[in-house]
């Protein structure tokens, strides 16, 4: 199935299968991770909701790092985490591939209950299935670039000329070719980070676990390598669960976006959802610097009612932009129709009264 996420710099196409149960990659259900000596009772206090945050931490002296949170990542989705420091995202994410344990709940991925894996299985898993990147891309200083991407290869059993040549086309796709035989400190920071997406696709992974890659780089060198990523994970269709705290980040490179806030998920949603129907007074406060007429399209602003006249046609999920141009050919308004069925049509008062309601909004959050 196509769908089509509109973000600020135009419509941007990724290619989903059917949401059915089958094509969930991974599962979280009802995790909890709650750090202190008297977790078990204060997970209980929380679970019977007799407790707060701030309570667990002054009756038990408890942390509570993620609370309840139940999500699904489709196959071949980039589904963001994102959240103010602290917020749990990071936490959530290392629970994927069993870097921390769970003080309860359940980690599905492929199928498989990551919890009930021996160490053997799990280190299977890790090796050929998931894929990490960190903020921090932790390059072995004494290691070539060529045999930092490699060595993932060559956990995997490959031999020394399979995992070099491997590592080399990895390079070739993240825009490094011909620097294999250099030294981390020979690169810059935003250089490392591509060697850190290489050395984590060059096994092939299924699934990348992108702990905020880009946070630690200038605007212009992350907006470079947010490209880079979203043009490799289209071409190699990887399941991606992609950490931030930057909200524009995420409203650009995810399918779907989960919002978190002292450990528990706020809102899952595309991020036309987040900006236009935020479900919460935190999400609500989050977006607000978000205009929403980069997410407007044809559905919610139609006006109802006949039509008349040979006036171009367009789909009910076209942006705003498509329509203005169209309309600034001569159109006196544009038909909006869903197959054969005519859900109404747009013309210039109704993009007018939606660039009148973003400046009211604007207005009322500055």
């Amino acid at each position: 199935m196509r769908v089509t996420v509109f973000v600020h710099d135009g419509p941007r196409e990724h290619f989903l299968v059917s949401h059915t149960p089958d094509n969930k990659t991974i599962e979280c259900r009802h995790l909890w991770k709650v750090f202190g000596e008297h977790r078990t009772e204060a997970l209980k206090a929380l679970q019977a909701a007799n407790v707060c945050k701030e309570e667990a931490l002054e009756r038990f002296g408890c942390v509570i790092g993620v609370a309840d949170a139940s999500f699904t990542v489709r196959e071949q989705e980039i589904f963001c985490i994102m959240g103010l420091s602290g917020s749990g995202k990071s936490t959530v994410v290392r629970h994927i591939n069993r870097l921390i344990e769970p003080t309860a709940g359940q980690i599905i991925v492929s199928g498989q209950d990551v919890m009930s894996l021996t160490d053997s299985a799990l280190r299977e898993l890790r090796a050929r299935k998931i894929g990490m990147v960190f903020q921090h891309v932790a390059l072995w200083p004494h290691k070539s670039i060529a045999q930092n991407v490699s060595f993932p290869i060559e956990v995997q059993g490959k031999d020394r000329p399979t995992a070099a040549a491997a590592a080399e086309e990895a390079l070739s796709r993240v825009g490094l070719s011909g620097w294999g035989q250099r030294y981390p400190d020979e690169l810059s920071g935003g250089m490392q980070q591509r060697v850190g997406l290489a050395r984590a696709m060059a096994a092939d992974p299924e699934i990348l676990l992108m702990d905020e890659p880009f946070s630690a780089l200038d605007p212009l060198i992350r907006r470079d390598l947010q490209n880079e990523f979203l043009r490799l994970s289209q071409e190699n269709a990887k399941t991606t669960v992609f950490i931030t705290h930057d909200l524009e980040e995420a409203m650009r490179v995810g399918n779907r976006i989960a919002i978190m806030k002292d450990g528990r998920i706020e809102q899952i949603g595309t991020p036309q959802d987040i900006v236009l129907r935020p479900e919460t007074e935190y999400v609500a406060r989050f977006v607000s610097s978000i205009s929403r007429l980069r997410f407007l399209s044809a559905s919610e602003i139609l006006r109802h009612g006949e039509v008349a006249g040979d006036m171009p046609i367009r789909g009910p999920r076209t942006p705003l932009p498509e329509l203005l141009a169209v309309l600034t050919e001569g159109a006196s308004y544009v038909v909006i129709q869903d197959g054969d069925e005519v859900l109404g049509r747009v013309g210039a008062a109704e993009v007018i009264s939606a660039l009148q309601g973003d400046l009211k909004r604007d207005s009322s959050h500055g």
